[in-house]
Parts: structure tokens; C-alpha cells; sequence
């Protein structure tokens, strides 16, 4: 990542607490990335039988300390002059763990993909009778039972729940800390009324004066205590704000933030996240809102396709012959694939019992890899159908970002599948996007929006244009994925009245175009 020599007059942190590791990234008010730092971390996983998926929360602390200091080292002496405005962090949506009455971890955390609280999931939606969706695994909800009722603690004082991104904002001012309300929406906060939705904290049987009081991203928790600043480099005295998950985050990074604009997020699965005026209703639950922090909602979604499918398939291969010759001879492929990365689908439908499939066969690996990215592009194209069928507004830029905009040849291909031209963000680091959110947060005219401050600094790297020809030839594989989909009663064949738009900027619309069946039907 390029770093600017020039000067700052006052610096932002972002801070991104991942699965992997911490990265922490200062940049100044023109979105100019002055210093990065990151360090390591490590989980404990089991797959026989309970799933399990954990992480040391006292690793983080020291990981943050590691990556800040990093980053605060590698500036020059006119820059360390600078003011440090304040500092935002994101960490992973599910995340959850219980902490005590000064905000220290009492337990280790059960990561967003640690699928033991099944029995608890199971009780929670049996008890549920209002006709919402279902809560899935991926929730905290069901996790923050599993921890009291396996945890108990001596000696110590209170058990309240706690994100990841809490953990470390306490450890920073000094004093447990209230929770961002992007944070608290998988664990039973309701983001309508603006607090805990008590029905269903009651139906998970948590006790609601163990969850954290809830205040907008940006909202002020205190200050760098001098302990803190001497662990981290960031100078005592320091602003620290509310961030939003890691999803957010990078939604703000990529400058997705005007109505009807997305940030699609190609990684080992797909996201989808965008910007609505009003909330999107899935009564299917695969898409799930939070609020914009100026207002609005934020829709979104995750499939269960991605570049995991390619990691897991092409390890070995030079991915960049294959592209090429894919390009040449293949589009499209003469097989149709179904790339799901495990079993199951939650965006564009909600399906546990979906499975990979193959539609043909194919000839070579050039071949084999050409079906493969072009399954993942037309189930993105359903995503965006799905989403314009439910009133969410799709035409605003789509901006992509994600370890699959790495690939020249995927990002022209979904260009190509969607028929809309592709934006790529300069710094699509979720660290960048709490950078932004601190400017906010913390800035001298107390009118600036997150928007604002997007549109200042989030800065453009390429637009990738659809070729002429490509959409309506890639159509034909497009329409044999959403075919068979519908004869295993995944989607419900269109009518005249209800086919559904493609999001391709000319009115094309699919002959095999769908809406959702049954429950899943807007």
C-alpha cells in the first residue's frame, strides 16, 4: 500500500480487529494512508462434533499494541507533530464474549463461525412465535447463552457481554465502554426502536441488564488513558469513538454510502452491503440491515459462493494462465457450477439444505475455472435481482472490493454478468473505513457526515466497464444456474407480473429472471 510523504495536520486511527490479525492504519483528513502496522493472531479450532471456534481476547490487546505501536513508529518526526483526532475499531459481526465491571474478559470468545450453541439456537427459534425469520448460528444471540450457561465465574466482579470491538475501546479509555449499535445488532438488538428487543433477549433467556447500553457509530467513549498510550503509541488524551463491524467498515472504506450505491465484498464467501432510504423487509431473513450512520439503513447479505471456491480447487495452479485462456475460449463455459464453499445458502435465499452442483461437463482446468468464477458472478447477479425484487435500490455505483479484485479477468467478468460498471476503491481497508468514521466522529465542524468524509477521502483506483457484447452471451449460463435452482425449488419460476429487473444498466430483463419462492418471496 502506497504511503503519502506529504504532512498532516491532524491524524486518524482506524483500528481492525479481524480473525487473522489486527491491522492499524493512520491516515489524514484527505484520505492520504500515513502508516499501517499489523500483527498476528491465532485461534483455537476444533471440527469433531461441537465446531468449536475460539479466540484469546487478552491476545488482542497485545496484537493492537504490537500493530499500533508499528504504525505510530513508522512516521517521520514533522508527521508525529501532527494532532491524533481520535480513533475508531471494527471487529468481526458475532463475535462475543463475557467481560467484567471494568470491561477486562472473563472468557474466552466465541468467534462469528464457532457453531457450538446449537441447542441453544434450537430453543431460541422454538421459542419464538411473533413470525419473525429465524435467528441463525452465525448470530451472537444464541453464543451469549452458551456462555452463561457454561460459564461461571469467582472472584471476580459481574458478568456482562461484550464484542470484540468493546474489549479493546475498554482497554483504551480505561473503563467498560457502551457497544455501537452495528455491533449489537446480532446480539438481540433492535434496530427499529432503537433498543434491546426484549421478546427475544427473553426467548434466548439473557438477562438484558448483562448487555451493554447502545449508542450510534461515532459516539464519544472516552478518552486514551497513559497506560493505554504507552502500550499503543496513540498519544493520551485521545478521542475514542464507536466503530462498526469489520463489514461496515469496509462498506465505508469502499465509499458505498449514497442511496443505492453497494460495496460487494468478493472474498472466501460474497457480501453484499448497500444503502436504503427506508428498511428492506425479508421476511426470509437472508437480508438483514443495519442502520447508516447519518441516517438510513444499510442492507445487506452473504452468500455462501465466494473465491473460496477457487482457492480450494486451484491451489496449485497459476490462476493467471487460466484466466487468460478462460478469457479466450470459455465464455461462457460449457459447464454450469454452483460454487457453494460449504453446505447450505443465506443470501440470495435461505436454504441450510442447499448443495454444490454441476450443470455439464467441462474439458480442461482453463475450462473447470471459467465455470467455476462464472457461477460465483451470476449468483451475485441473483443477489442484486433479489435485492431490487425486495425495493432495495441498486442504481447507484457498485464498488468492489475483497481478495478476488485481485483477479484483472473476475473483475471484468462480473462487470460483464452484471452489465454495470465496477468501481475499485483505493484503500478498501476495513482499518481505512474506521479511519473515515473517526474524521466524523471527531471533527471541527460538528455537521460533517460519514458520507462527508467518504466523499473526501475514500479516492477511486479503476472502473472497470462492461464489454458490449459479453452480458447478454454470459446470459445463457446465467439462465441455466437460475433454472436449475428453480427445479430443485430453491426460486419459484417468474411470472409476466413478477420477473424481477436485472441490475444491468440497459432494461435487459433474463427470461429465466426469478423471484423467490414461498416464505422467501418479498
Amino acid at each position: 500500500m502506497h504511503m503519502d510523504p506529504r504532512p498532516a495536520d491532524v491524524i486518524r486511527v482506524g483500528i481492525d480487529l479481524g480473525t487473522q490479525s489486527v491491522r492499524a492504519l493512520l491516515a489524514d483528513d484527505a484520505g492520504r494512508v500515513l502508516a499501517l502496522g499489523s500483527a498476528r493472531l491465532t485461534s483455537h479450532r476444533r471440527s469433531d462434533g461441537d465446531r468449536r471456534h475460539e479466540q484469546d481476547p487478552h491476545q488482542w490487546w497485545d496484537a493492537v499494541g504490537t500493530a499500533s505501536r508499528q504504525a505510530f513508529g513508522a512516521l517521520t518526526p514533522e508527521r508525529r507533530r501532527a494532532v491524533v483526532g481520535a480513533v475508531a475499531i471494527c471487529s468481526t459481526s458475532g463475535t462475543v464474549l463475557l467481560g467484567d465491571d471494568h470491561g477486562a474478559p472473563l472468557t474466552p470468545a466465541l468467534m462469528y463461525d464457532d457453531a457450538r450453541a446449537v441447542d441453544e439456537l434450537a430453543r431460541l427459534n422454538e421459542r419464538l412465535d411473533d413470525g419473525r425469520a429465524a435467528i441463525q448460528l452465525s448470530w451472537a444471540l444464541p453464543k451469549i447463552d452458551w456462555l452463561f450457561r457454561h460459564h461461571t465465574t469467582t472472584g471476580r466482579s459481574g458478568r456482562h457481554v461484550m464484542h470484540s470491538a468493546d474489549v479493546i475501546a475498554a482497554a483504551l479509555v480505561g473503563h467498560r465502554v457502551d457497544t455501537d449499535s452495528s455491533h449489537a445488532l446480532k446480539s438481540g438488538y433492535d434496530v427499529v426502536a432503537g433498543q434491546w428487543d426484549e421478546p427475544l433477549l427473553a426467548a434466548a433467556g439473557v438477562v438484558p441488564a448483562t448487555l451493554p447500553a447502545v449508542v450510534p457509530p461515532g459516539s464519544t467513549l472516552g478518552t486514551v488513558t497513559a497506560a493505554a498510550a504507552e502500550h499503543t503509541g496513540i498519544p493520551a488524551g485521545t478521542r475514542v469513538v464507536a466503530g462498526m463491524t469489520d463489514g461496515c467498515a469496509a462498506q465505508i472504506a469502499a465509499g458505498a454510502l449514497t442511496l443505492g450505491s453497494w460495496n460487494a465484498v468478493l472474498g472466501t464467501t460474497l457480501v453484499l452491503k448497500g444503502v436504503s432510504a427506508t428498511l428492506i423487509d425479508d421476511p426470509a431473513g437472508a437480508v438483514y440491515s443495519h442502520r447508516h450512520p447519518d441516517g438510513g439503513w444499510l442492507p445487506g447479505g452473504a452468500s455462501n459462493v465466494g473465491a473460496g471456491a477457487v482457492a480450494g480447487e486451484f491451489a496449485d495452479d497459476d490462476l493467471d494462465a487460466l484466466a487468460a485462456e478462460a478469457g479466450r475460449r470459455f465464455e461462457p463455459a460449457g459447464a454450469v457450477i454452483y460454487p457453494l464453499t460449504a453446505r447450505g445458502e443465506r443470501f440470495p435465499f435461505v436454504r441450510p439444505d442447499a448443495s454444490r452442483f454441476e450443470l455439464g461437463a467441462t474439458s480442461s482446468r482453463a475450462e473447470r475455472y471459467a465455470a467455476v468464477v462464472q457461477g460465483v458472478a451470476y449468483v451475485e447477479r441473483l443477489c442484486f435481482e433479489r435485492l431490487a425484487a425486495l425495493g432495495a435500490p441498486i442504481d447507484g455505483d457498485i464498488r468492489i472490493t475483497g481478495g478476488g479484485t485481485r483477479s484483472d479477468y473476475w473483475n471484468q467478468l462480473r462487470a460483464d454478468v452484471l452489465g454495470r460498471p465496477l468501481v475499485i476503491p483505493r484503500t478498501p481497508e476495513p482499518a481505512f473505513g474506521m479511519a473515515v468514521l473517526a474524521s466524523a466522529g471527531h471533527h471541527a465542524d460538528p455537521g460533517v457526515t460519514v458520507t462527508d468524509r467518504a466523499a473526501a477521502m475514500v479516492g477511486r483506483r479503476a472502473v472497470v466497464e462492461p464489454r458490449a457484447d459479453a452480458h447478454e452471451r454470459l446470459t445463457q449460463g446465467y439462465d441455466r444456474l437460475v433454472a436449475e435452482l428453480t427445479r430443485r425449488g430453491h426460486l419459484e419460476a417468474a411470472t409476466p407480473a413478477t420477473t424481477s429487473a436485472t441490475p444491468a444498466t440497459t432494461a435487459t430483463t433474463s427470461t429465466a429472471a426469478q423471484r423467490l419462492s414461498g416464505r422467501f418471496s418479498p
